[in-house]
């Protein structure tokens, strides 16, 4: 049994049915689109699927293996005896029907599974740091180049070329590029809006290197900028770099959100930051822990987050400002290094 799988096993006090996809792949290295894990207190854990995984699925080490149908849920529900734990953040109403058919006492759990997905080991922040690098490198390419003139369609395409010659396998997420009022949308899609002098565009991206995402975000400017605008991105950047300078194991959630907040809001645009700082990221671009409002997270060592504050003015435009950090004992360690000052693009 692999480590994952053992250290998962001693936690439990009775038998957990993993059904979120990459859960199976964070515990056994599986990657499939049609799955189940059932992790036992003791003993070796039963991994199902269906046949067209079947050879990739007898070479997943210190697992036994069992064929189901398509529909796993169905075939399973009679197979499971006893008290058996199930995703109840992840298991489809409709699934779940179908697994309650079996005799298994089901018992919903959540979060399992994403707690010890949330504390990253030296290998995984190797491949987040591998893959923030060769997202740095691909925007600095970008900025080379010109942004006057093109729409926000065309940068987010040529953005998406060079995060591929880089080194990219995939995207961490289909870029953010939005400029002018375009920018007071924290999740706008590039548009055919072409870019004008004096204004900011904000440029949200990420690489997945070896099944790990990365996660940034940089405003630019075209131009000399109406004065709020400047502003904001002046409170945005104090901001985000407090939190940067702040930011350690042992926070809750909520008082590292409010290290960014609490600034931003004294300088007038409390109501324009609308969004937690950040969240999780690892094998998923939004994982656990997250740094709102709501949190009811405590950052651990090994923790990985984006700091993330931004200031969007309806009709007007707005600005974010990302890093991606581990978080340590009594600091952060930035993985992203593009410059965060003010920089002009052409």
């Amino acid at each position: 049994m692999s480590t994952r799988l053992e250290a998962l096993a001693e936690r439990l006090d009775a038998a957990l049915l993993v059904t979120d996809l990459t859960n199976i792949l964070y515990l056994t290295g599986f990657d499939s689109s049609n799955a189940a894990l059932l992790v036992p207190p003791r003993g070796t854990a039963t991994l199902y699927t269906d046949f067209r995984y079947a050879e990739a699925a007898e070479g997943v080490p210190g697992v036994e293996v069992e064929m189901t149908k398509r529909s796993i849920m169905s075939d399973v529900g009679g197979r499971l005896k006893g008290t058996v734990q199930f995703e109840a953040d992840v298991l489809p109403y409709l699934q779940w029907e179908r697994l309650s058919e079996g005799s298994a006492k089901l018992v919903p759990t959540h979060g399992i599974v994403a707690a010890a997905r949330a504390v990253k080991d030296d290998d995984e922040i190797a491949k987040l740091r591998k893959a923030a690098r060769i997202a740095d490198r691909a925007f600095e390419a970008l900025t080379a180049e010109t942004f006057v003139g093109r729409s926000e369609k065309e940068i987010a395409w040529r953005l998406h070329e060079l995060l591929h010659a880089h080194g990219a396998e995939e995207l961490s997420f289909e870029s953010i590029v939005a400029s002018g009022p375009n920018g007071a949308m924290p999740h706008a899609r590039p548009t055919d809006r072409i870019v004008d002098r004096g204004t900011l565009v904000t440029v949200d991206w990420g690489a997945r290197v070896d099944g790990y995402c990365s996660d940034c975000t940089r405003t630019v400017s075209t131009g000399g900028l109406p004065g709020r605008l400047r502003e904001a991105y002046d409170v945005c950047l104090e901001a985000q770099k407090r939190a940067c300078a702040s930011i350690r194991a042992g926070m809750t959630g909520v008082d590292a959100d409010a290290v960014a907040r609490d600034p931003i809001t004294d300088a007038g645009f409390g109501a324009d930051f609308g969004h937690g700082l950040g969240h999780g990221v690892g094998l998923m671009v939004h994982e656990a822990p997250r740094l709102s409002t709501e949190s009811t997270d405590t950052l651990e060592p090994g923790h990985v987050v984006t700091i993330e504050p931004g200031i969007y003015l309806q009709g007007v435009g707005g600005c974010r400002i990302e890093d991606l950090a581990v978080v340590r004992e009594d600091r952060v360690e930035l993985l992203t290094s593009f410059p965060k000052e003010l920089i002009e693009v052409r």
